[in-house]
């Protein structure tokens, strides 16, 4: 433990042993994560059980098979590119995501506005996927023993044990994702290859591939489903650096995720579709799965995917959510954040109904997130032209202070994009939309009101150098 670490455990009374570090920015010695760490994450992250129930969802809403494999893909793609630009925060600074925002809303609009909104949308994550999860394990013991395990047992002891990772840091996130990668992958290969050998000829690959070829798309379902992942993943945005605080470079940043994004979309999408339309509509593939073998040594490989899915994605979920929850009470602690929305998102995991009512939540997180999207890309890519006085993050009185610590104009916009949002029609893609239109408004206004603002001129100076700043002073914001 080093000299920074060991004064963070004192003073915020935390274990040995797990990271100490929280919204305080990581030293440059400890930037040593390569590409393919951070690709593991993401893979993993996107290859989980919530993302192909997602996939056949869609399937069993209408949609054919490729249009919801498209759906998914590039509903991704739009996501991760604004989440990309927001990474950079973390590579650059070592910062995390929820710190880098009081560049834009100002040190205490951060933490009412993004950080809120994350660690709520979060710790639903983390029980909808050992919701999802949990479901998957009862279908499959089900199978090997011919009777149905109960639900709020499996659910909260899967909980239990995610979060228990989450709670030691980032680097048992990172070794558990390297265990993890080559065995998802495989394993996935294996239920492809289950599936497409099945003796029922609805299985089979011309069957499922080729069936709806001539279907024209409906773009009101297209559109739902589109709006739903980008709505999902944008809800992401704020916690982009989180995972690559540790990189090396932007070039690791880069090669590991937006790769490993569109890989790991496609993987899950084509798992979830395939079993849907083979099926007849089972939105659970896991299920469907299941119900295709009695081999007691596949239904094992299945039940341990879904513990090895769950487990990468709602341990980053947790992580993630503690950060963000620290950011707001800093004098809690990372691992203190961490352990109390972890105890919520076990009592959280006992809902089932958050499986079925994913298409209305992602529909508010989409008009919450997508003009905190919008306005976060346009002022750190734009207007601060990705420069961070890093040391003012910390400080009451520096830039970042803005007006009483709010950037009224930031808020300003993710007001009126919420009621943009509220008006805009399901087949414009609401989420999408939204961010532009919030992105071009407060660009615009921002750049008028900056000729006639001192405040503004001051958050969006150059930044001419960093002044050192390894541990924020105890009266840090």
């Amino acid at each position: 433990m080093t000299e920074n670490e060991a004064s963070l455990a004192q003073r915020y009374r935390q274990p040995k042993g797990v990271e100490q570090y929280g919204i305080e920015a990581i030293p440059d010695e400890k930037k040593t994560v390569r590409w393919w760490d951070v690709s593991f994450m993401i893979v993993n992250f996107l290859i989980n059980p919530g993302m192909i129930l997602i996939a056949g969802g869609a399937v069993a809403a209408g949609l054919p098979f490729w249009a919801a494999v498209a759906a998914m893909v590039a509903g991704i793609v739009v996501a991760f590119g604004a989440y990309s630009v927001m990474a950079t925060v973390g590579v650059d600074y070592g910062l995390p995501g929820q710190v880098g925002t009081r560049i834009t809303f100002g040190i205490r609009g951060a933490q009412w506005i993004p950080s809120a909104l994350h660690v709520i949308s979060s710790v639903y994550w983390f029980a909808f996927q050992t919701v999802a999860g949990a479901l998957g394990i009862i279908a499959v013991l089900r199978a090997l023993t011919g009777h149905t395990v109960n639900f709020a047992l499996v659910s909260v002891l899967f909980a239990i044990v995610q979060a228990g990772v989450a709670l030691i840091g980032y680097e048992s996130v990172k070794v558990l994702s390297r265990i993890a990668f080559p065995t998802k992958i495989i394993l996935t290969l294996v239920f492809i290859a289950l599936l497409m050998t099945h003796d029922d000829p609805h299985y089979a690959p011309g069957a499922v591939l080729g069936f709806d070829v001539h279907i024209p798309w409906q773009w009101s379902v297209l559109a739902l489903w589109l709006n739903s992942v980008i709505a999902a993943w944008l809800s992401m945005i704020t916690n982009a650096s989180d995972f690559c605080r540790y990189s090396r470079s932007r070039v690791d940043m880069w090669l590991g995720t937006m790769a490993a994004a569109v890989v790991g979309t496609l993987v899950a999408a084509f798992v979830g579709c395939y079993a849907a339309v083979a099926s007849g509509g089972n939105a659970n593939a896991f299920d469907v799965i299941a119900q295709v073998t009695n081999n007691p040594l596949l239904l094992g490989f299945v039940l341990l995917y879904i513990v090895l899915d769950n487990w990468t994605i709602n341990v980053l979920n947790m992580y993630t959510a503690g950060l963000a929850l620290v950011n707001i009470v800093r004098r809690l602690g990372r691992f203190w954040a961490t352990l109390g929305l972890a105890v919520i998102g076990v009592v959280l995991s006992l809902l089932p109904e958050l499986v079925t009512g994913f298409t209305d939540f992602m529909t508010v997180m989409g008009n919450l997130f997508a003009p905190v999207a919008g306005v976060l890309v346009a002022d750190y890519l734009f207007c601060k032209r990705m420069g961070i006085d890093v040391a003012d993050l910390f400080a009451a009185e520096g830039r970042y202070r803005y007006w009483s610590g709010f950037n009224w104009l930031a808020v300003g916009w993710t007001v009126a994009g919420f009621l943009v949002y509220l008006v805009l029609p399901q087949a414009a893609v609401q989420s999408l939309s939204c961010m532009v239109i919030t992105m071009v408004g407060y660009l615009v206004t921002a750049r008028l009101l900056a000729r006639h603002s001192d405040t503004l001129r001051a958050a969006n100076a150059p930044v001419t150098a960093q002044r050192d700043l390894d541990v924020a002073p105890e009266n840090a914001p």
